[in-house]
């Protein structure tokens, strides 16, 4: 991964940490790593363990961060989820949430969006 590539992200789960924050969750990891991949944030929301993948985009030319989850990517991320709740113990409720940040061709914030439980599995 370039260093622009890798900075972009660091940007995007920074912002996004702010959103979750701003709206009540307390982010208890960043960058979890496994043999297996990597959970970009993870978060509580009350009693409820928050899995996040966070989807930086600048400019529109590659579609929204939205639309750069493909079927694989949501698999994976399922996966990560559910070997992260089995390396921890995690007995509660558990859900796969997506932040997409929105950056214009400049750098600069149009958009930081939280979709809950956008991934289910």
């Amino acid at each position: 991964m370039s260093d622009a590539r890798r900075g972009l992200g660091q940007a995007g789960e920074t912002l996004a940490a702010r959103e979750l924050a701003r709206l009540g969750l307390r982010v208890i990891a960043r960058n979890w790593r496994c043999a297996e991949g990597e959970i970009d944030l993870i978060a509580l929301d009350g009693d409820c363990l928050v899995i996040v993948e966070v989807r930086t985009r600048r400019g529109r030319a590659y579609g929204t961060p939205e639309e750069s989850i493909t079927l694989a990517k949501r698999a994976r991320l399922i996966n990560l989820a559910r070997l992260y709740v089995a390396e921890t113990g995690w007995r509660g409720p558990w859900r796969i949430d997506l932040v997409a940040v929105e950056l214009d061709r400049a750098g600069r914030l149009l958009r930081v969006t939280h979709l809950p439980s956008a991934i289910e599995g």
